[in-house]
C-alpha cells in the first residue's frame, strides 16, 4: 500500500512543532512560523482540519530576556514561559490572519486530562473550536507545570491530544529529516528510515535521546510517541519541519520524512486513556494462565491469577500487570484495594465473600476497565 493510499482517508491532522524547528539564534523565526502558517492554511482550504500542538514558549522567553544556553530550574523555565508564550500566540494569531483563520490557546496539564471529568470538557472544547474552523494552538502549561503534572515534552503530550481528537494522522515536525538507523550527527553512514511497520527494540535502539539547547526531547521521545499514537490505530510521520510546503507534500503522498504504521489491532479510546493517561498506582503480578486470558481471550482479571501485589492503592486506581518476566501487559482500573486483593489472590472468584466477609466484584480488573497494551510479536491485543 503507497503513502496516498494510507493517507487517503485522513481528514483531521495534529500537526506538533518543536522549537528546534520554530526558533533561532534571534528567538523565534519568524520566517519559519510564517511559513508553517501558510502550509496549514493551505490544507485547511483543501478541507483539512488541524490542530497544532506548538512549543516556542519558553525558547521565546530566554531569547526576550537574554539568556543564553539552557535554562538551569524549573522556575526558571516557567517564568520564561511566561514571557514568551504570549509573544508565541501573538505571532501565531498575526500570521493566521492574514490567511482569514482565527486562533484558540488552550494550556494543558498531565493532570488536566487524567481527571476524566475535565479529560471529557477538554474533549468538548477541542471538538467545538474544530467546528469553528479555528486552529487550535495547543502547549504545556510550562507556568505551573510541576513534575507530577507535566507531559514531559511536546511529543507526549501532543500523543494524548490525538486520541482526545480522534486525529487521523500525526505530523511530527523536526529539525532532522527522519528517523535514522543512527545519529546522523555522530556517523556519515546512518540511514533514513522511510517506513517502520512495527516498533521493534532495533527501532528503538536506533533513536537518541539527545535534545537541542531549546528542546526538551529527542528521537526517543518521538519514537515513544509514536508507540502511543500507532497503539490508537493513526499513523505517525516524523518529518523536516523547515523543508517549504511539506504538510502538503507529505498529503500529497510524497516519500518525506518517517511514517510509522498503526498497529492493526488498537485500543478505543477509553483503553488509550486507561494505558497512556492514567498514572498506575501499583504493580500486579500475574502468572502465565492470567496473561493469556487476557492478552488473546480478551477476559478479565481474576483473583485465581494474581500471584503477587506491590504498592498501597485503592479501589479505583489504575494500577499496571506485569507477568511473571516483569513485563508490563497491561494497565487497568481496580476493583479492590492492594489489602484486599492480597488477602484474595491466588482464589476462585467464588471465595472472595469468605475470605472478605464480602464481594462486589468478580473480578480485580474488568476487561472494560483493562487495557492490554503489548502481546505477541509486540502488536496491541484490546
Amino acid at each position: 500500500m503507497t503513502r496516498k493510499e494510507i493517507l487517503g482517508n485522513v481528514r483531521k491532522i495534529l500537526v506538533k512543532v518543536g522549537s528546534a524547528v520554530l526558533t533561532g539564534e534571534d528567538g523565534l523565526d519568524l520566517n519559519i512560523i510564517e511559513q508553517l502558517v501558510s502550509d496549514i492554511s493551505a490544507l485547511k482550504e483543501k478541507g483539512y482540519q488541524v490542530v497544532l500542538v506548538s512549543s516556542g514558549a519558553i525558547a521565546s522567553g530566554k531569547h526576550r530576556m537574554g539568556i543564553p544556553g539552557k535554562l538551569k530550574s524549573i522556575p526558571q523555565k516557567q517564568a520564561a514561559a511566561a514571557v514568551g508564550q504570549g509573544r508565541l500566540m501573538r505571532v501565531y494569531s498575526n500570521a493566521f490572519g492574514k490567511h482569514g483563520l482565527f486562533v484558540g490557546q488552550v494550556l494543558l496539564t498531565m493532570s488536566d486530562i487524567t481527571d476524566r471529568k475535565r479529560y471529557l470538557n477538554i474533549r468538548n472544547t477541542l471538538f467545538t473550536l474544530l467546528d469553528w474552523g479555528v486552529i487550535t494552538i495547543i502547549n504545556e502549561n510550562d507556568t505551573v507545570a510541576v513534575d507530577e503534572i507535566k507531559f514531559g515534552d511536546n511529543d507526549h503530550l501532543a500523543a494524548m491530544v490525538a486520541n482526545i481528537i480522534e486525529a487521523h494522522l500525526v505530523i511530527n515536525l523536526t529539525s532532522t529529516e527522519g528517523l535514522y538507523d543512527r545519529n546522523p550527527n555522530d556517523s556519515k553512514k546512518a540511514k533514513l528510515i522511510p517506513l517502520v511497520p512495527e516498533i521493534t527494540p532495533e527501532i528503538e535502539a536506533a533513536a537518541t535521546e539527545k535534545a537541542t539547547s531549546v528542546g526538551m526531547g529527542g528521537m526517543k521521545s518521538k519514537i515513544m510517541a509514536a508507540k502511543k499514537v500507532t497503539a490508537s490505530g493513526v499513523p505517525y510521520i516524523v518529518a523536516p519541519g523547515r523543508r517549504p510546503a511539506v504538510l502538503q507534500e507529505i498529503m500529497e503522498g510524497k516519500e518525506i520524512g518517517t511514517l510509522f504504521l498503526p498497529m492493526a489491532e488498537h485500543l478505543n479510546s477509553r483503553k488509550y486513556w486507561i494505558a497512556f493517561t492514567l498514572r498506575s498506582r501499583g504493580r500486579i503480578l500475574i502468572d502465565d494462565g492470567a496473561k493469556e486470558a487476557l492478552v488473546w481471550d480478551g477476559k478479565s482479571l481474576l483473583p485465581s491469577g494474581v500471584t503477587q501485589v506491590e504498592g498501597d492503592f485503592t479501589l479505583g486506581d489504575p494500577v499496571t500487570c506485569v507477568d511473571a518476566a516483569g513485563c508490563q501487559i497491561a494497565k487497568g482500573i481496580v476493583n479492590y484495594s492492594a489489602d484486599e486483593i492480597r488477602k484474595i489472590m491466588g482464589l476462585k472468584s467464588s471465595k472472595i465473600e469468605q475470605v472478605l466477609g464480602y464481594k462486589d466484584y468478580d473480578e480485580v480488573i474488568h476487561r472494560d476497565n483493562l487495557a492490554v497494551t503489548v502481546g505477541q510479536g509486540g502488536k496491541t491485543k484490546t
